[in-house]
């Protein structure tokens, strides 16, 4: 028998993870050290480095954050894309998501892919592309997964999705149809925010540990 012990106190979270009452894993996120990956941003961009092929974004936090040409995305056919300076000018806005944390003197480094997680699902809003998380390594399973959400997906939507590991054992079209609605409701939310407030700001705030421990082990 699985148990999952969560502590919570204004400092930190404590989340222990026990099988057969025997401590199998401990995680612990402290609240003056908890990381912004994830979270998502409408940025304003302060400078572009053509000779780097990057760019730095004012996000709201007390650094300059940093986007290179390679995480932008573009859907350009092979070698076609374009120099950053061709996509990005000072003072333009743009939405991103922290893909690392600051460190040190370094702040952090953002992507334009933004990428939010369900309990069986990661909805790609600005891919359509239905993809299968590389530790299911059984093909016929990772083909029927990608058929099944395929069948899923409403006609209506451009976005795409990868299959979560935790799908590979129990996946039902009713918890596949539940991640797209919440994915789909979330990303509305974050549109809407992105139009009505002003840069720099933050959109979005990725789970807590609690919520992310409650989100992927937690079965209904």
């Amino acid at each position: 028998m699985q148990e999952i012990l969560i502590n919570c106190s204004p400092r930190e979270t404590r989340v222990a993870l026990l099988e057969q009452g025997v401590l199998e894993d401990l995680h612990i996120e402290r609240a003056a050290e908890r990381g912004i990956v994830g979270n998502v941003y409408m940025g304003r961009v302060l400078r572009v480095l053509p000779g780097m092929q990057s760019a730095f974004l004012d996000i709201g936090l007390e650094r300059s954050a940093f986007l290179h040409i390679i995480d932008i995305e573009q859907h350009a056919p092979e070698g076609q894309a374009k120099p950053i300076e061709k996509i990005l000018a000072e003072g333009q806005n743009l939405m991103v998501q922290v893909a690392k944390d600051p460190i040190g003197t370094k702040g952090a480094r953002l992507t334009t892919t933004i990428s939010l997680a369900g309990r069986k699902l990661v909805y790609l809003p600005g891919d359509s592309h239905i993809g299968v998380s590389q530790r299911i390594e059984e093909e016929a399973r990772r083909e029927q997964l990608r058929e099944q959400v395929t069948r899923l997906r409403p006609a209506t939507e451009k976005g795409g999705y990868i299959i979560r590991t935790c799908a590979e054992q129990s996946a039902q079209d009713c918890e596949f149809l539940r991640d797209m609605e919440y994915l789909g409701r979330l990303w509305k939310e974050i549109k809407d925010k992105a139009v009505h407030r002003a840069a720099p700001c933050l959109l979005y705030e990725d789970l807590s540990l609690a919520q992310r421990v409650l989100r992927d082990m937690v079965q209904t």
